[in-house]
């Protein structure tokens, strides 16, 4: 990356407007754990995050779920750094066996919803007895790839901008920004 380019990632987060605070989201995980936790506790329940999204609100839920689990990650994106959604690509498929168990989907965000959706469909045909989804994030608009597909655990819902942060990236960058954050303009 150029020194332009970097300076230009750098301007996107000063001049980012926060939606949510680094508390204000921290709560809205711990209302989630709650949740998940008690539909969950007698389940024995597979719980995969999807990277590189679901990382950090998967590591923050996991210490919050008090009961038996067995939790794996898998990655399959359609963003490969960029603003716009390809084919969905995978990266790295489920190392659990999950047939005949229910399983949680991790991610950070429901947007247009293709790449949950096909993930869901997966460990379906692969033996799931069930499969639930938690984000942190509902993105409120009506381009939803199944408008039917509702995830179960929802952390924030929120207005139909280009967010970053808390796992969510700007061009590969800014998972790391405490908060919610929306691109200025965006």
């Amino acid at each position: 990356m150029s020194a332009a380019d970097l300076d230009h990632i750098k301007q996107v987060y000063m001049q980012a407007d926060l939606l949510y605070s680094e508390n204000e989201v921290e709560q809205a995980i711990f209302r989630m754990s709650v949740e998940i936790t008690e539909d969950m506790m007698d389940m024995n329940p597979v719980v995969f995050s999807i990277m590189n999204g679901g990382l950090v609100t998967g590591g923050k839920l996991l210490t919050r779920l008090n009961f038996p689990l067995e939790a794996g990650y898998m990655h399959a994106t359609r963003y490969r750094n960029s603003t716009e959604g390809h084919g969905l690509e995978w990266k790295v498929r489920p190392m659990i066996d999950f047939k005949d168990r229910p399983v949680l989907i991790i991610d950070d965000i429901h947007d247009e919803g293709h790449t949950l959706a096909e993930i869901s469909d997966y460990c379906l045909e692969q033996g799931a007895s069930e499969v639930r989804i938690a984000v942190l994030v509902d993105k409120q608009h009506d381009r939803k790839a199944r408008p039917e597909m509702k995830a179960d655990y929802i952390g924030i819902e929120i207005e139909d901008r280009y967010i970053f942060g808390y796992g969510m990236d700007y061009k590969g960058y800014w998972r790391n920004a405490p908060g919610i954050f929306a691109v200025k303009g965006l």
